[in-house]
């Protein structure tokens, strides 16, 4: 249904992410990946999905002069939101531990904006998950971090992994959200677009 809406569409997905490349790929698709490097700062006043609906635009704004016609670009951001502060991605080992210390014992939201663009028109749309872990132990923390090296994730982590299937106990929300690309609203905002 949505490869014959789309046939006449040349989908690109502006995402160096193989969760999103392989997620997308669910949906049966074709599509081709270009990145464009972007400075990924935000206004210091946003919050949230505020930050996400921000930094997604801002990776699509970065095609505005390449795209043709019949292209539909799709940039995309994920952040986790705890105690009133937006976690990116870890910067060292020794961050991504201390994230997962942080997160551990209580519940945090992870937003993600999805920008769906082309020549004509612009739409951003946004989901929230709310993910609860247990407490984890330094040394299941720093397994985790050794082995699975999870620098390239938002809050350190990714709920896939090890960390995720031991140490999550409860999820409200998308899981695919999580993983940084909410398949069913990306599903139905394509069919809609």
């Amino acid at each position: 249904m949505l490869k014959e809406h789309l046939n006449k569409r040349r989908l690109i997905l502006a995402s160096g992410s193989p969760r999103r490349h392989n997620l997308l790929k669910q949906l049966g698709v074709p599509f081709e990946v270009c990145v464009k490097p972007v400075d990924e700062v935000y206004p210091q006043n946003l919050s949230g999905h505020e930050i996400t609906d921000y930094l997604s635009l801002l990776k699509a704004n970065a095609f505005k002069d390449n795209l043709y016609p019949d292209d539909l670009l799709i940039t995309s951001d994920t952040i986790v939101w705890h105690r009133n502060t937006a976690i990116g991605k870890p910067n060292s080992v020794k961050h991504a531990i201390e994230m997962l210390q942080s997160l551990s014992g209580s519940t945090h939201k992870v937003f993600t904006s999805v920008c769906l663009t082309s020549t004509e028109k612009q739409q951003t749309f946004n989901a929230l998950t709310k993910v609860s872990f247990r407490k984890l132990k330094i040394e299941e923390i720093e397994f985790y971090v050794n082995n699975y090296k999870p620098l390239d994730k938002a809050g350190a982590y990714g709920i896939q992994d090890w960390i995720g299937q031991v140490g999550v106990e409860k999820i409200e929300g998308s899981y695919f959200n999580v993983m940084g690309f909410p398949l069913n609203l990306v599903y139905s905002h394509l069919l809609e677009f």
